[in-house]
């Protein structure tokens, strides 16, 4: 069989899918042989298609091997059989004849063209994906596709890769809505098999991290470090920084002039509030930073990583936060279980001020 436009038509789609020339072939000699057994399943050999681009021919052989008896089983032939092939046959040759397959009708043609398309898909999809796999802890512009009870679907890059944003992912009172373009921290590419994934997030810290990157050059040359983050995502975010440079101003770099740096990161999550902390190694010091905005009096270290954090007695439901969410996330920031006491009651408790306040000598 000879078909030059086929192979013209073939090296046409490596060039467009990018897609290598032999990868297709594969597919295809795969794809004729099984489509043949399909269409005449009475045939017993085995079936092998060998194509060559370079020749452009498609070459049908029907393979068996010898065997003693005068019963063969699928992919078997008998010695008798075999000999009136080959004369001097023996048992465990190997017989393979070339044939053309005159009737080989439309229905194993669109067979063959549906493994063939198969084939294709995977091999784009497993491309796109190794691609993404460098995309892992990176932000990315999606377009929300779908949005079920549970789950949202989000086209990234151009469209040939579907993000999954599961329900711990999705960011308490956020709306997605179809047709939507959102920016999402890709936390995870799933390869495994049909149902490989891309899993996005707008609740990790990630995104956080990443959204400053954008607006604060600082940080994306290194100059400003991220040291920490803690969040609850819809509601409010700690961020930790750092230079080693003491001509940097770490906080006024991420804040930005009239704060249009942090203000844009607040508007990309949805007025969540962000407090930015200058890191300090010294964490009882770091802890009264953390606190913000409440004022921090003194910290006294109770064991390892466990402190108490005195605050004014008006100052105490700030520090604490609502539900205690600011006492919570100056915890994860720092790594150090806090206990916040107004000064009345770190009073009775005769406690010491082993650590100055914030901006304290």
């Amino acid at each position: 069989m000879v078909n030059k436009d086929f192979f013209a038509a073939l090296a046409d789609l490596e060039r467009e899918k990018g897609i290598s020339e032999s990868v297709f072939i594969d597919a295809l000699s795969g794809a004729l042989a099984s489509a043949y057994k399909k269409q005449f399943e009475d045939d017993t050999g085995i079936v092998e298609v060998k194509i060559s681009p370079e020749k452009s021919t498609i070459r049908f052989f029907l393979t068996h091997v010898v065997v003693e008896g005068d019963e063969a089983l699928e992919g078997e032939i008998t010695l008798e059989d075999a000999r009136l092939i080959k004369k001097n046959a023996k048992v465990g040759d190997v017989i393979s004849e070339e044939f053309i397959p005159k009737d080989f009708s439309r229905i194993a043609a669109q067979t063959a063209k549906q493994v063939i398309l198969q084939k294709i898909h995977e091999t784009e999809r497993d491309n796109t994906l190794s691609e993404f796999s460098d995309k892992e802890g990176e932000l990315m512009s999606g377009l929300v596709r779908k949005v079920d009870m549970k789950n949202v679907y989000i086209e990234l890059g151009k469209g040939q890769i579907e993000g999954l944003m599961l329900p711990q992912d999705q960011v308490p009172g956020e709306k997605y809505v179809p047709g939507d373009r959102i920016k999402v921290f890709v936390k995870r590419v799933k390869s495994g098999g049909r149902n490989a994934q891309v899993l996005v997030s707008r609740s990790s810290s990630g995104l956080v991290k990443r959204l400053f990157e954008e607006e604060v050059p600082e940080i994306k040359q290194g100059l400003v470090i991220v040291k920490a983050i803690s969040r609850e995502a819809g509601h409010r975010t700690k961020m930790a920084i750092y230079s080693e440079d003491p001509r940097v101003d770490a906080v006024g770099a991420c804040v930005g002039n009239k704060g249009a740096r942090v203000n844009a990161v607040v508007q990309e999550l949805g007025g969540e509030k962000i407090d930015i902390i200058l890191w300090s190694e010294n964490p009882l010091e770091f802890i009264a930073k953390a606190l913000s905005p409440a004022t921090v009096i003194s910290v006294t270290q109770l064991g390892e990583k466990s402190a108490i954090a005195v605050v004014p007695d008006d100052k105490l439901s700030l520090a604490i936060g609502r539900d205690g969410q600011n006492a919570r996330l100056a915890a994860r920031l720092t790594g150090w279980k806090i206990d916040v006491k107004s000064e009345s009651a770190a009073a009775k408790l005769n406690l010491g001020d082993d650590s100055p306040a914030d901006g304290e000598e």
